[in-house]
């Protein structure tokens, strides 16, 4: 199967804006350390009047999901690494591009994935009310450029 190198540089410049997009989008809803105070982490701990149980309960949802995380991150750097020699190997993009790109694909869909389903996860703990003012925190971060 032959590439295109036009065909390629799409690709490529693709993959590299989804990847803006999922550091910015994990940067927005994730717990951050430089500055906790506008996370959403730090939102629902600080701002929501959580139960022992609710504190207890939304802790085991974040360390599973802190586990899942740092490996779907690992193997997106060993795709980026694996661009990298592609890249520096290749005259034209062909397979091995195309095989690291889908590489990255596949390992930031399988985190955008697990991302979603931790928010849901937490948000099965919560009250209704808890559950508004964290549904009015996600959604404030997913739609923060658009407005």
């Amino acid at each position: 199967m032959k590439v295109s190198v036009k065909s390629a540089l799409i690709t490529i410049t693709l993959a590299i804006a989804a990847g803006i997009l999922g550091v910015w989008l994990g940067g927005q809803i994730l717990p951050k350390g430089a500055d906790p105070g506008t996370s959403l982490h730090a939102m629902v701990h600080e701002e929501l009047s959580l139960s022992p149980q609710q504190e207890s309960d939304l802790h085991a949802i974040e360390q599973s999901f802190a586990e899942r995380r740092h490996k779907l991150e690992a193997e997106m750097r060993k795709a980026n690494a694996e661009l990298a020699v592609a890249i520096r190997a290749s005259e034209s993009a062909g397979p091995d591009v195309e095989a690291a790109v889908h590489h990255f694909h596949d390992a930031m869909g399988a985190l955008q994935t697990e991302t979603i389903e931790h928010v849901f996860a937490m948000r099965k703990v919560l009250t209704a009310e808890q559950r508004r003012r964290f549904d009015d925190k996600i959604a404030q971060a997913l739609t923060s450029d658009t407005e």
